[in-house]
C-alpha cells in the first residue's frame, strides 16, 4: 500500500502548458487523462488559454509573469520561431523544475544557461483541435540533460504513450524532415489533388479509397516496392499530356514535372541497386 501511494505521488505531475495550437490542445487532454493536474495554460491571447483551460483545468492566462513558480514541467509548445523569446522568460526562477519545448527541429542546448533541468517532449503526429488522437498510439521522443529531467521525462512520456525512445538533437532534426516529407508534402499533394478535382467538378471523397490502399500497402512493403504510376517507367507521352493539363496552375505544373523525374531516378537507382545483390 505505501508503495502504491509513492508510485502515485510520483507519476502525477503539476504542469504548465505555454501555448494553446494544435500539439498543446492535444497534449493537455492527454496529460489531463492521465491524471496529471494542468495548473495554467498560456496563450498570446486570453480567448486562446481560456478555450484550451476549459478542456484540460488550469487557470488561463495571457501574461508571462503571472506564471506559477510551482510546477513540476513547463512545457513550451509553441510555433519554434518564438521559443528563442520565451524559454528564458519561461526559464526564470524556475530553474528548480523541469522546462522542456515539443519542437522537432529545435536543439536541446537552446536552453542552456538558462535553467538547470530541461529537456525535448516530441510526439512525432500531425495534429489538430478538432480531431482526437490516441496518444497511446504515437511515438514520443525525448532528450534531457541530466538524470532529474531524465527521470522527469521518461515518467511524463510512459504516462500518455507506449512507444517512448531518447533520440539526441541531430537525429531528431532528421527524423522532423522526414516526417515534414511523409506527411506535410503528402497532404499538400491531397490539397493540389483537391484542387484539380474541383476546378472539374469532381469531389475528393472519390481519392479516398485510392489514399487509404496506399497507406495500407507501405504497412506491409516499401514505399520503394510500392511506388506505381506513370512516372515509374517514365511514360513521357502521359507525362507531357499530364503537365499540359497544368499549364494554368504553373507552381503545380512544375512540381509535377520535377516529382515525376524524382520518381523515376529513385526507381533506377532502386532497380540498379537490386541487380548488384543478385
Amino acid at each position: 500500500m505505501i508503495t502504491f501511494v509513492l508510485i502515485y505521488n510520483i507519476l502525477i505531475m503539476k504542469i504548465v502548458l505555454i501555448g494553446a495550437g494544435n500539439l498543446a490542445t492535444n497534449l493537455g487532454k492527454a496529460l489531463l487523462a492521465a491524471g496529471h493536474d494542468i495548473l495554467q495554460v498560456y496563450s498570446r491571447t486570453m480567448e486562446s488559454a481560456s478555450r484550451l483551460a476549459v478542456q484540460v483545468g488550469g487557470s488561463p492566462t495571457n501574461d508571462l509573469n503571472r506564471l506559477v513558480y510551482t510546477a513540476d514541467v513547463y512545457i513550451l509548445s509553441v510555433k519554434d520561431n518564438v521559443l528563442a523569446e520565451l524559454i528564458p522568460k519561461v526559464c526564470k526562477g524556475r530553474e528548480k523544475s523541469l522546462v522542456v519545448h515539443t519542437a522537432g527541429s529545435i536543439p536541446l542546448d537552446s536552453f542552456m544557461g538558462m535553467t538547470f533541468h530541461y529537456g525535448v517532449f516530441y510526439p512525432m503526429q500531425t495534429f489538430s483541435k478538432d480531431r482526437e488522437v490516441d496518444f497511446q498510439e504515437i511515438p514520443v521522443f525525448i532528450e534531457y540533460n541530466d538524470n532529474f529531467a531524465k527521470r522527469k521525462l521518461e515518467l511524463l512520456a510512459h504516462s500518455i504513450s507506449n512507444h517512448v525512445a531518447r533520440l539526441d538533437s541531430a537525429d531528431r532534426k532528421y527524423l522532423h524532415l522526414a516526417a515534414v516529407w511523409a506527411c506535410n508534402f503528402t497532404n499538400h499533394c491531397y490539397d493540389m489533388a483537391s484542387e484539380i478535382l474541383e476546378r472539374h467538378g469532381m469531389s475528393f471523397e472519390i481519392m479516398l479509397p485510392l489514399i487509404d490502399e496506399t497507406t495500407r500497402k507501405i504497412h506491409k512493403i516499401s514505399p520503394q516496392a510500392a511506388q506505381t504510376g506513370p512516372a515509374v517507367r517514365y511514360d513521357e507521352n502521359v507525362i507531357r499530356s499530364q503537365s499540359e493539363l497544368l499549364k494554368d496552375i504553373p507552381l503545380a505544373k512544375d512540381i509535377y514535372e520535377r516529382m515525376s523525374v524524382s520518381i523515376h531516378r529513385r526507381n533506377l537507382e532502386s532497380a540498379q541497386t537490386d541487380s548488384r545483390n543478385v
